[in-house]
């Protein structure tokens, strides 16, 4: 895969990093029914775990509470979720925040890290589930982890932060877009998947990206700008083919999407950007 430069520095580290280990001896091992899933689909990273979950097949084996798309408390929280925090941290007073993944012996929080999350579900509840994270493919699933986040999340929020008066700053954010899926269409334009003839964890994830970016970040963009992301068929065939699997398409609530979106959105929104590119309701029947 091509470099394709970043705009913006890493996220805050999450609370909570607990792993799942591979046995007892870990302290935090795969039990079937000890661990439980609360997510809030409307959130990206939500998504990207609940898709998770679906491909592995981990309804029975690790349950899954979905909350709603809106918090529910003044810090931004989750009221359900504050026993949680508190019992994992002495006087915790920030938001109450999903994604959790918690430890039904304990009552305590084993993790709120995304990434780590998705990974621990793949490598230590697959079963009978794909092989998301194929040793031989990890550090190419990272790449292009970096790529969505960076180089088409970032770019297209920074673009819509700064507007359309300052021409030049503006169009150097979607340089970096644009080249992002340019890439990304090279590659599903020669197999099924972003990383050839089998479905990895780097689909959830390109799936995701391409959900925020046609129904949230597109908000943000004007019409001359949402005609070129358009203009990527194979990238976008490939997000509707994906959505019409119950894995996928499950807990894609396009109403919640933007609902959670005009609660926390504060930037500068574009004129023009009308059409989404996929109809995701059509694709998920």
């Amino acid at each position: 895969m091509s470099v394709v430069p970043s705009v913006v520095p890493a996220a805050t580290a999450p609370a909570f990093r607990g792993r799942i280990g591979r046995d007892e001896h870990s302290g935090h091992y795969a039990v079937p029914h000890r661990y439980r899933l609360h997510l809030a689909p409307a959130d990206p990273g939500c998504l990207g775990v609940a898709v998770t979950h679906g491909l592995l097949g981990l309804d029975d084996t690790l349950p899954l509470t979905v909350l709603p798309a809106l918090a529910d408390t003044p810090e931004g929280g989750y009221a359900v979720l504050r026993p949680l925090y508190e019992a994992s941290a002495h006087l915790y007073r920030g938001p109450a925040a999903a994604p959790v993944l918690s430890d039904g012996w304990t009552g305590r929080i084993v993790s709120t890290h995304v990434p780590d999350i998705r990974r621990d579900l793949a490598l230590r509840f697959r079963g009978d589930g794909p092989e998301l994270l194929p040793e031989d493919r990890q550090d190419e699933i990272r790449a292009v982890a970096d790529l969505c986040e960076r180089s088409v999340n970032a770019a297209a929020q920074r673009a819509g932060e700064l507007g359309l008066d300052d021409t030049s700053a503006h169009h150097d954010p979607l340089a970096v877009l644009f080249a992002a899926l340019g890439s990304l269409e090279r590659r599903l334009a020669r197999g099924p998947y972003v990383l050839g003839d089998a479905l990895t964890a780097a689909d959830v994830t390109v799936w995701v990206t391409l959900v925020q970016l046609d129904t949230v970040h597109r908000w943000h963009l004007d019409a001359a700008a949402m005609d070129r992301v358009a203009a990527h068929p194979a990238l976008w065939a490939y997000a509707a083919r994906l959505a019409a699997r119950p894995a996928f398409g499950r807990h894609l609530d396009i109403d919640a999407l933007l609902d959670r979106h005009r609660a926390h959105c504060r930037g500068r929104e574009a004129a023009g950007a009308a059409m989404r590119i996929v109809d995701w309701a059509a694709a998920r029947a």
